[in-house]
Parts: structure tokens; sequence; C-alpha cells
């Protein structure tokens, strides 16, 4: 088995705008990531086999876009035992709460986590921390990254004369 990644997929180029949150994320990380379009709709064999095969060669977390009928998280969900998270993309005319919906009522034993509409950011980060449950380096990364926002705070507080 090869070095351990993340898989991003989207169900279509539209997805890239709110997905790149994730990518930026992961490098800024120095998470090792793998971005596709497959839909489960339009070619379910190629999004199995995708699925299939990053399984096999290491990918330790799926992060799904999940837009309008919000069913790709659940067809990646469904060929792997591997964490799959579920980002609800703000389209459509209930803007995403329908995609929210979709991702967090799967089936009971087909398990999708689920960050905010949009919140393609936070799937990254939760990607993140599983794999630091075994490597204490990317672990170390994450505590930085959140002392950096702190420090951040402290520094608008500052600003504010508070």
């Amino acid at each position: 088995m090869s070095a351990s990644f993340v898989a991003i997929l989207m169900g279509s180029e539209s997805d890239l705008a709110v997905m790149q949150g994730a990518k930026d994320v992961l490098e800024t990380l120095k998470v090792p990531y793998e971005l596709r379009i497959s839909s489960a709709h339009r070619t379910p064999e190629d999004t199995r086999d995708y699925v299939r095969s990053a399984d096999a060669r290491g990918c330790e977390v799926f992060i799904a876009a999940a837009g309008l009928a919000a069913h790709l998280a659940g067809a990646v969900a469904a060929q792997t035992v591997r964490p799959v998270i579920g980002v609800p993309i703000n389209s459509g005319p209930l803007q995403g709460f329908d995609a929210l919906l979709s991702t967090v009522q799967m089936p009971s034993g087909i398990p999708v986590a689920s960050v905010a509409i949009g919140g393609a950011k936070n799937a990254a980060y939760l990607a993140a921390q599983i794999l630091a449950t075994k490597d204490d380096v990317l672990a170390s990364a994450l505590l930085a990254e959140r002392e950096k926002n702190a420090e951040s705070v402290r520094n608008k507080n500052r600003e504010l004369g508070l």
C-alpha cells in the first residue's frame, strides 16, 4: 500500500469553486490529496472504480461535494469503509439545504459525516484530524494552525483597543 492521502470528489466542475477551500487547507497542512470529478449519476461505474482504486492505494478519507441531488457522498460511502465527509454545496432553489439533508440522512450502516453548507475547509480540517490520530507531525501542524487562528482573534481585539 502506498502513502496515505485524502480524495476530494466533485460531481461536476461547478463544485470546484467551493471545493478549492478543501484543496487549499490540505496543501497548507501538507496532506497529500487527489482531486477528481466523478458523478454518482453520469459516471457511476467510474465513481465506483475510482473509490475502490483509491481505497486500495491508501486513501484514508474521502471528501465528497454534495450538490443538488447530493448522491455522491453516499455513492462513495457505499464502496468503502473509510470515512466519507460530505460537503453540501450552496446551489439550487433550496440553496444547499436539500443537499445537507440528503447528506446527513444516510441509511444505518453507511454513514457520511457532514459539514456546513459550503464548508469545504472544515471538511479538509476534519480529514486532517482523522489522519492526525496516526500522525504526530500532522497533529502538531493542526495545533499550530489553531494557535495561529487564536492569535488572529487576539490581534483583532488589540486593533479594537480591547
